[in-house]
Formats: structure tokens, C-alpha cells, sequence
């Protein structure tokens, strides 16, 4: 298969970028659109190319009942798939194998890695231990990020310019849609997608045809559909969390990451702001209303406070709902990581009154998952300056 390329988004993009106000930044984007993604995406498309005459077996890799983690960004996404990929069953994509989607390029990292260690004394890891916190240091404590973390799919498709990663750069929430896949034509999602599965047959063949690809990605609530008809077999889990913690937070994640690209162009800021509060919406009322379409799908509801307060008995639940069932191994994982469980705390720190949202409007509109959830019973909303568990 080809590489996947949205020529169409590429072109908005660089139109979207030159009329940043920031000198700077325009410079910054127009080198990243004109120069470094086509490059990227020549070097992806020789490569990609190249694997299925390179490594034959890759054809008969099959992708089998998948496990998606889906659900509002900051309902505890993160922490239920990082729980999840201590089952040695399960392969998921570390945050370097997303930019490298190519078997060839990451049997070529591999084998550089090798080198680094045995011959180079681990230069090449120094080099970039400190690039990595140049890169992430300002969003470490709200998002942990790394080379080595395990991160969303959706980053895949950054170099195909198909990823919703974009917004983090530019804050042009109502001139692009990345999330509304269902709507898109069929022909055209099915290409994206199928151009997905191919990228998750060649991890899978990294890590072992025979386990259970893992993917987390708040993102696609609005391509449950989708996902479905490339993977019928799919299997969801959709974490649920008070909506007045989960809002802001993501804002706050936004705003730092616009804020770190340089850009502050305030009324663009505050149009994508309003737009992403709407799409959080749509992010916690359309799984529900689409897996509901399909009852033979496999589907563990978790509740963010049970996830926080009893992690391993939540997700032995998710995996029986899943049908996964449990080894001993990943038992014995999630018991050590229940002993810890108490001491995880973030310094991310956000309210309502920061973003101007209001929390009448939020109850209003979800209030099916309010009268589900009981949110109505908790604590007052969190004032800025308060600590929340991530």
C-alpha cells in the first residue's frame, strides 16, 4: 500500500500559516509545511513501499479484535491505557514508532539503538534525553511525553497531515476538521483508515503478530464508525469523567501548547477555545449513541473515580467485559501498581471561570451523563490553584 497523504488539509494549512501574526512563527510553520513534511513524507512513502518487498511476512500479519481507549481528553485515557499495556498480550505504539510508521524505519532505529549502546557509548541517548525536554518540558505536567511513552495513534498521520495533533500548532479549530471522520464520504475515510491498519500491521509484526493491538485516542470519538468498518471485530473501552474537570483541562493543555508555538493571536485562541468546548459535547455523547447502534460490540464502560480509586479491580472488570480474561503477570502488575495508586498526583491546575465556561451550560447539555454519573453529588467545582489527580 501507498503512503496516505491529505493534500487537501496540507494546502489549508500553508494558506492557515501565512496568516499567522507572528513574523516568527510564520517563518516557523512555513519551513515546517514547505520543507520538513516533504521530506518526511518522502522518505515514509519509499520506505513504506519497500517494506512489503523488504519483509514478506508482513502480509500475513492480520490484525485481530483490536482494543481502542477512546473518551474525553482528561477522563483517564492515559492511565487506563498505560494499565492496560502491562498485559503482555497487548502492542501499542511508543511515541518514536508514530513518527517512524515504516517497518523499514523502525528496524533502522532499532539497529541504531543497538549501535548507541554497544559502540557509542550512549551519546546518541544523551542527545536526545535533552531534546526531549526541550520538546516537552512545557506540557510534562499536564501530559507525560516521551520518545519511549506509549501515545496516541492519532499521531501517525501528523506527516499525512491527517492528524488532529495540528490543532496544538495552530489554533484554527473552525477552518479545519480532523475529528468528524463519520461524516467525511466513505471513500475518503476508508482510506485514512485503511491506511491505519496498515501502519498497526507493521507494529504488529515489530512486536508480535499474535497480541492485541492497543490504542488510545480521545480524539476519535468521532470516528467510532469508522473504526468499525476496518475492524469489525473492534473492542472499546470509553472512560467517563466529570466534564467540569475535564473541559478545562483540556483548554489548559491547548492554550499551554499555542502558547509554546508562539502563537497569541487572542481572538483565533478564543474562536477554537468556544469550538473545542462544543466538540467536547460531541466527544462524550456520540460513542455512546454510536456504539449503541452496535450491541454485538464489546464495550467496558469505566467511571474515572473507580479508575483513580481502585485501578486493578477496574480494569479486571473492563477486561472481562472485553473478554480478554487475566494472566498471572498482568494480575500481579496491577496489584503493585494499586499499592501506588494513592500517590499519583499532578500539579495541573485549571477552572471554569479561567475559560470562561459556564457550568450551567455543561450540566444542560450532558445532563443524560450527569443523572448516569451522579456528578451532581460531588465535591464543589474546582477552584484554580487546587490539585487534581490526572
Amino acid at each position: 500500500m501507498l503512503y496516505y497523504f491529505e493534500f487537501n488539509t496540507w494546502f489549508k494549512l500553508i494558506h492557515l500559516a501565512s496568516a499567522v501574526p507572528s513574523e516568527l512563527q510564520r517563518r516557523g510553520l512555513r519551513r515546517l509545511l514547505l520543507l520538513t513534511i516533504p521530506l518526511r513524507v518522502l522518505v515514509h512513502s519509499v520506505c513504506f513501499f519497500l517494506d512489503g518487498v523488504l519483509f514478506p511476512g508482513l502480509w500475513r500479519v492480520k490484525v485481530k479484535a483490536p482494543v481502542f481507549v477512546i473518551g474525553h481528553a482528561r477522563s483517564g485515557t492515559t492511565l487506563a491505557h498505560r494499565l492496560l499495556c502491562m498485559d503482555e498480550r497487548m502492542s501499542a505504539f511508543k511515541y518514536w514508532e508514530l513518527r517512524l510508521p515504516s517497518l523499514l524505519e523502525k528496524k533502522l532505529v532499532r539497529a541504531l539503538a543497538w549501535l548507541d549502546r554497544h559502540v557509542f557509548g550512549r551519546r546518541i541517548e544523551r542527545r536526545l534525553v535533552a531534546w526531549e525536554e526541550r520538546k516537552f518540558g512545557a506540557v510534562k505536567q499536564i501530559h507525560k511525553m516521551g520518545l519511549n511513552v506509549p501515545e496516541e495513534d492519532d499521531l501517525v498521520l501528523y506527516d499525512s497531515c491527517a492528524s488532529g495533533f495540528w490543532m496544538t500548532k495552530l489554533p484554527f479549530m473552525g477552518d479545519l476538521d480532523f475529528f468528524h471522520l463519520d461524516r467525511r464520504p466513505p471513500r475518503r475515510r476508508r482510506r485514512l483508515m485503511r491506511f491505519y491498519r496498515e501502519c498497526v500491521r507493521r507494529q504488529l509484526y515489530l512486536n508480535g503478530d499474535g497480541k492485541i493491538h492497543l490504542s488510545k485516542n480521545p480524539a476519535w470519538c468521532g470516528r467510532v464508525e469508522s473504526l468499525l468498518e476496518v475492524f469489525p471485530d473492534a473492542r472499546f473501552v470509553v472512560l467517563y469523567r466529570n466534564p467540569y474537570e475535564t473541559i478545562p483541562s483540556l483548554l489548559k493543555l491547548l492554550h499551554v501548547s499555542w502558547k509554546h508555538a508562539g502563537n497569541v493571536d487572542a481572538v483565533k485562541i478564543a474562536e477554537s477555545t468556544r469550538a473545542m468546548t462544543d466538540l467536547s459535547y460531541e466527544h462524550y455523547l456520540y460513542p455512546l449513541e454510536t456504539l449503541a447502534r452496535h450491541p454485538q460490540t464489546p464495550v467496558a464502560s469505566i467511571d474515572y473515580r473507580e479508575l483513580i480509586a481502585e485501578p486493578k479491580r477496574t480494569i479486571e472488570r473492563a477486561c472481562l467485559q472485553l473478554g480478554l480474561g487475566m494472566t498471572d503477570q498482568f494480575s500481579a502488575a496491577l496489584q503493585r501498581e494499586q499499592a501506588r495508586a494513592r500517590r499519583h498526583e499532578t500539579e495541573h491546575r485549571y477552572s471554569l471561570a479561567e475559560f470562561g465556561l459556564d457550568d450551567r451550560e455543561i450540566r444542560t447539555r450532558l445532563s443524560p451523563l450527569f443523572e448516569r454519573f451522579g456528578w451532581d453529588a460531588e465535591v464543589p467545582l474546582p477552584k484554580a490553584g487546587e490539585r487534581q489527580h490526572a
